[in-house]
């Protein structure tokens, strides 16, 4: 089914730009745009560096959380080890596997991309990339000095069946389970058609 409107159509041209505010995380920007109709109208938004996130699986099948309390909502919410890029144009492999070590104690062989996610693309500029990370060994964590969480083991079967119930309300923990379960499928299934 073909789109009502042909993409260049769409695109918005910035036609000033004003800084609303500087934080040490997000930068909010108050643009004027020249839509595509002639019309003019301000685009209210927070420019972010960018973050990684891993679901690290344990060979036993398990998926190494970290339950976190998260400011914004007032509770403590399950989820896949993240965090920000140092900088921009990090290399968003090394932020993971930094996030794994530091929040679990993890290192792993194997690291798979699995997604590009925007938390909320009408108002932030956020880009997060999401791992698998398989063939872990564990050592000492390495928390930042103003995170507290601790790292809990859940069984991905019973971690989907959580994410489906709308217990892990999340939308990064919520992608990368369900894109694992579903690659963890495929590979099965492969494995059986190879025999």
């Amino acid at each position: 089914m073909p789109f009502p409107y042909d993409e260049q159509d769409m695109v918005e041209k910035t036609l000033s730009s004003s800084s609303v505010f500087e934080g040490r995380i997000l930068h909010v920007s108050l643009d004027r745009v020249l839509l595509s109709d002639g019309q003019e109208a301000e685009r209210e938004y927070a420019k972010h560096v960018g973050g990684a996130a891993v679901l690290p699986l344990t060979e036993e099948g398990d998926v190494i959380c970290v339950r976190q309390y998260r400011y914004p909502f007032g509770k403590v919410l399950t989820e896949i080890p993240a965090g920000k890029l140092n900088f921009a144009g990090e290399d968003p492999r090394l932020a993971a596997e930094r996030e794994l070590r530091e929040e679990t104690g993890a290192v792993c062989r194997e690291l798979t991309h699995i997604a590009t996610f925007y938390p909320s693309p009408a108002i932030l500029g956020e880009k997060i990339e999401i791992f698998l990370a398989r063939g872990l060994s564990f050592g000492e964590t390495s928390l930042d000095e103003d995170e507290f969480l601790t790292s809990v083991r859940i069984p991905l079967d019973t971690l989907l069946e959580m994410v489906m119930q709308g217990e892990i309300p999340d939308g990064k923990t919520q992608l990368a389970v369900l894109k694992v379960c579903a690659l963890l499928r495929r590979e099965k299934a492969e494995k059986e058609n190879t025999v």
